[in-house]
Parts: structure tokens; C-alpha cells; sequence
């Protein structure tokens, strides 16, 4: 970004202080990603924000191979105590928080002190897929489901704190409200945190179009309206924190990690996404497979294709195999379905009289994962499919589990990064530092739970994301 650019971002951030300041906002929130899937963060008074759109906020590199206990690896182009980088705002995503008062909050994008865009910065990367798509003049609409678990004594580790490594084995959690799957005894249990979380995310701008109790006990999901595939993201990002932010002022502990406890149902991160050339949905309309366009069967076919390699980005904790297990609605084979929640890829038409209906769920993804890597990983690996001229297989009807025709997708993260590693796709679309900063961290995880027993994954993570 150039001088001109800066000048004009730091003027504008002037009149943003100012609005936030009358509001009684005192400081602002810089979240970034990392690669372990964790949301890290600097923040700076309300007063500095101009100074900040203009210069910038001091972080280390190192965060790149960071691991979900906090601990570090490194990878060939990361790693140790030297380097620094510059965290800038996008003045666009800037929002006032409503569960933490005095608060507000932005994603930032990562630069060199160059002015250089910093090569492992996960957000860049998104938006370059983005560009990239526009460039074949599809424009992506993708939107996150966000799946959590609620409790009321916190993580439900011994002393709700990771410790110093990863094997905090203790009790399960202890689950607010006790109704059914999907029961409405449940929401009633919860109906004034629920009303919040919905008047908190209203508050904010968010559009919400569902939320409802899941399978697993103490469950819930919200889904909020489609957006570009930055947005996307940054609205994960967002409506997490403050689903995390109205828990906590319940007094209740909300869990994101793929699995509250071994054995049970865990948490999704499920990506829908559509393809639009200008107000067309290329994934209706067509003379392809229920009514999907040449260019939608496609790209689709193209993220079918890398979904043991995309696992690795998002399934991308030891414990994200915990919840990948068939006859869940977990997605663990690869394969697509119309409507069909075993798929990993599912199709939904939509209603006839509905344009924005058709679209494209990948279900075998869970909130471990870094939503600006996903979008842009899932974008590329679709490209790839346009430019090979890919079509589908048959659609699978029913539990690929009891067929046993259709091909499981890897059942450990080692699995997946194998695939992942072996990927000239993502490594090109990712370039060498990210793509090696990711397969590090990967690595480094799968050592630091070998020995783990499945619940002691379980309890070390679930409360991390």
C-alpha cells in the first residue's frame, strides 16, 4: 500500500476515533489468524487508531508457527525471535462491539516494514484467491456455519487453564441446559442468553438468518448471511468472539473446539459457498448435474478433488479426527450428494423461486480451522478444477458408511497433511512460506498429541479456538 493510500487511510481513521470516542469506545481490537487456528490479538487506544491506518501495529512473525498450546516449531522461512512486521486495520470491517462495552474491533492485514505485503499473511491470501477468481470473472459468496458448545464451570479442565502441555485430562464439561437435539426445551433453557446472542450480533450489523440447539448436548449453531470470501472470514472471526462475549457476561463458557469430549459429536465449521457472474448463481440454471452450470460442476469438482489435501486446512487439529467419524453428518468420505449431510461436499438446489438458493456445503471442515486459509484454499482448489475441465461423479444417495464403495478421506492429520504436502495446487496458490509455515505447524501438532489418549486431546483444545 502506497503513501497516498496510508495518508488517506489515517485521515479516514481520524473520523472513525472520533464517532467511536462519542460512542464511549476506548479501544480498538487488531485480530489476526494464525495458522493453528487461533484468533491473536493488539489492541491500541481509541485515540491511536490514525496513527495506526497510517503506520501500523508492531507484531512478531514468529506467530505463524505458534501451536494451539502456545507453544513454537519452525519452518523454513519462519520461525525465532527476530523479524517484525505491521498490523493495519481495514477501516471497512470496523465494528463497535456490543457485548464488550468500551470496545471495538477490526481484522488486520499483515505487512512487511518494507510497505510489502507479508507473505504468510493468511487474510492477503484470501483476498488474492478472491482477486484471482474475479479475474475468470466469478465472484464467490460464502458464508460459515458457527457451531459451539455452551457450559457452565468453564472449559472443563482441572484448573481451566492448557498448562504446559497438551494432556490436561479431567471430567467432561458441564453442559448448560438439558433439553433434546434440536429440542426447543433446550432453547427455552437458554432463551435469554440465546435472545442476547441474536440482539448482540443485530446490534453489531450482523445478519442473522438461523440459530437453533445441534445434536451434541449443550450445542448450538448460528448462521449469518453470505458474503465475499474476506467477509466470510472476517464475520467467522467476529460472530465467534461474540458469541464468547455474551457467554461470558451469562456467565457461561462457550467451546469452539471440534470436540467438547471423545465419542460425541463435535463441532462444525461448515463452509457454504455459491458462484456468481454478476446477479447469475452459476450453481442453478445450468444443464449440469441438478441444475448446476459448466462452471459451477467445475469448480465443485475441483474442490471434491482436494478435500484430502484441504483437510489439512480445515481439519487441522489432532482433535478435528476425533469428530471426522462416519454416520455423524460429519462428512468423512469423499464424495458428493444432493442434500445429503454424509457428503462431504453437499449440493442444495434451493426453491425454484429462489435465485440465491443453490449452493455448495463442504461439511467435513470444523472451527480448528483459519477461515481466511479455507476460503482461499477452497477458491484455488476450485480454479484448479475450471482449468482441468473436471466433472463430477455420480451423486452418492445415503451413508456412504453402509455402501462401502465411497473413499474415506484421511483419519489423522498426518493423513492429511501427506496429502496436503503433496498438493502442487495449494502450494503454488499458497507460495512456499505459507504453505511451509502450515505443514510445520501441522507437523508439530501431530507430535505434541502422539501419546495423547483421545480424551486428553479432546480437553486440551476444546477450549483454545
Amino acid at each position: 500500500m502506497g503513501t497516498g493510500d496510508r495518508e488517506q487511510a489515517q485521515a479516514r481513521a481520524r473520523q472513525e476515533a472520533d464517532r467511536l470516542t462519542a460512542q464511549g469506545i476506548h479501544g480498538i481490537a487488531l485480530t489476526w489468524v494464525d495458522n493453528a487456528g487461533l484468533t491473536r490479538v493488539k489492541s491500541v487506544p481509541t485515540g491511536r487508531l490514525a496513527h495506526s491506518a497510517r503506520r501500523g501495529v508492531g507484531m512478531s512473525p514468529v506467530f505463524d508457527v505458534y501451536l494451539v498450546d502456545d507453544s513454537m516449531t519452525t519452518s523454513p522461512h519462519i520461525g525465532g525471535p527476530d523479524g517484525d512486521l505491521r498490523l493495519f486495520p481495514d477501516l471497512d470491517r470496523l465494528t463497535a462491539l456490543a457485548a464488550q462495552p468500551g470496545w471495538a474491533w477490526a481484522p488486520a492485514d499483515r505487512y512487511a516494514q518494507s510497505g510489502l505485503e507479508h507473505p504468510t499473511c493468511q487474510r492477503l491470501f484470501a483476498r488474492r484467491m478472491a482477486e484471482r477468481a474475479h479475474g475468470r470473472g466469478i465472484a464467490l459468496r460464502m458464508g460459515f456455519e458457527t457451531e459451539w458448545v455452551v457450559t457452565t464451570g468453564g472449559t472443563g479442565d482441572t484448573d481451566d487453564t492448557p498448562g504446559p502441555g497438551p494432556y490436561n485430562a479431567a471430567p467432561g464439561p458441564r453442559y448448560a441446559g438439558t433439553g433434546p437435539a434440536y429440542g426447543m426445551a433446550r432453547l427455552v433453557d437458554l432463551s435469554g442468553y440465546l435472545a442476547d446472542v441474536l440482539d448482540t450480533l443485530h446490534t453489531q450489523g450482523v445478519e442473522v438468518l438461523q440459530l437453533h440447539p445441534e445434536y451434541a448436548a449443550g450445542q448450538f449453531e448460528v448462521s449469518v448471511a453470505p458474503a465475499d470470501p474476506v467477509g466470510a472470514a472476517d464475520l467467522a472471526v467476529l460472530v465467534r468472539e461474540t458469541i464468547r462475549g455474551v457467554s461470558a457476561r451469562h456467565g457461561l463458557t462457550a467451546l469452539f473446539g471440534p470436540v467438547a469430549e471423545a465419542g460425541t459429536v463435535g463441532n462444525g465449521g461448515h463452509l457454504h459457498l455459491s458462484l456468481w457472474q454478476g446477479e447469475r448463481n452459476l450453481c442453478r440454471d445450468g444443464d449440469g448435474p441438478h441444475g448446476m452450470t459448466a462452471t459451477s460442476e467445475a469448480f465443485l469438482a475441483g474442490v471434491l478433488r482436494a478435500l484430502p489435501a484441504l483437510l489439512a486446512i480445515g481439519a487441522p487439529s489432532p482433535a478435528s479426527y476425533l469428530r471426522l467419524e462416519p454416520s455423524r453428518w460429519a462428512g468423512a468420505y469423499q464424495c458428493w450428494g444432493l442434500e445429503n449431510r454424509e457428503a462431504a461436499l453437499r449440493f442444495i438446489t434451493g426453491a425454484p423461486d429462489d435465485p440465491g438458493g443453490a449452493n455448495a456445503e463442504v461439511k467435513c471442515f470444523d472451527p480448528a480451522a483459519n477461515p481466511y486459509l479455507v476460503t482461499g484454499a477452497v477458491i484455488a482448489a476450485g480454479l484448479a478444477g475450471l482449468d482441468a475441465g473436471l466433472t463430477l461423479p455420480p451423486p452418492v444417495s445415503g451413508d456412504p458408511a453402509r455402501t462401502g464403495r465411497e473413499r474415506r478421506l484421511p483419519t489423522s492429520l498426518l493423513g492429511a497433511l501427506e496429502h496436503f504436502e503433496d498438493s502442487a495446487v495449494l502450494r503454488e496458490a499458497l507460495g512456499d512460506p505459507l504453505f511451509e509455515s502450515i505443514a510445520a505447524v501441522r507437523r508439530a501438532e501431530a507430535a505434541l498429541f502422539e501419546k495423547a489418549t483421545p480424551q486428553e486431546i479432546a480437553a486440551a483444545t476444546r477450549g483454545r479456538y
